[in-house]
């Protein structure tokens, strides 16, 4: 799983909440796909720009992260580093692009769960939404500190005022 921390967990919600006001969404534009538009907000390019860097070598995502190489000074490159950075790993960009990861699918109930489509933004959304209840419990257990009502109400307000 991710390595949760609140920046990522901020940049899941700002995706979320994008999406479900109508933001660009087009599974084959690099900068506008389930990737791009994670990546735009935990790196700050536009999807423009997102989709220029990773045009200037060949491949969708899946390709580009089978491909990735941390010192090749490909821009594309240099952007999957930032996502890494930022607590993902090249298992889970992949997986996101396919809506396939078993750690996410495992707390999406049947039927749903199979009937994910990878190009479908209520999918996209859903899995999002998914991962990100996740990530945050995640992150209230590595924060014992916190108090017991907090972590069992997991309200992110309070969690992260």
């Amino acid at each position: 799983m991710a390595r949760s921390n609140p920046e990522l967990i901020a940049a899941f919600r700002n995706t979320i909440s994008k999406l479900k006001k109508g933001a660009p969404y087009q599974w084959g534009h690099m900068g506008a796909c389930n990737c791009g538009n994670l990546a735009q907000e935990l790196i700050s390019l536009s999807k423009e720009e997102i989709h220029r860097y990773a045009m200037s070598k060949s491949g969708d995502w899946n390709e580009q992260l089978n491909d990735y190489c941390p010192t090749s000074g490909y821009p594309m490159d240099l952007m999957i580093g930032k996502l890494v950075e930022k607590g993902l790993s090249i298992e889970e960009l992949k997986h996101l692009e396919k809506l396939s990861d078993p750690k996410i699918l495992a707390n999406i109930p049947l039927p749903r769960r199979n009937q994910l489509t990878k190009n479908n933004i209520h999918d996209l959304i859903f899995y999002l939404e998914t991962w990100l209840e996740l990530l945050e419990n995640q992150w209230l257990e590595s924060n014992s500190h916190l108090s017991i009502d907090t972590k069992k109400k997991n309200i992110p307000v309070q969690v992260f005022a």
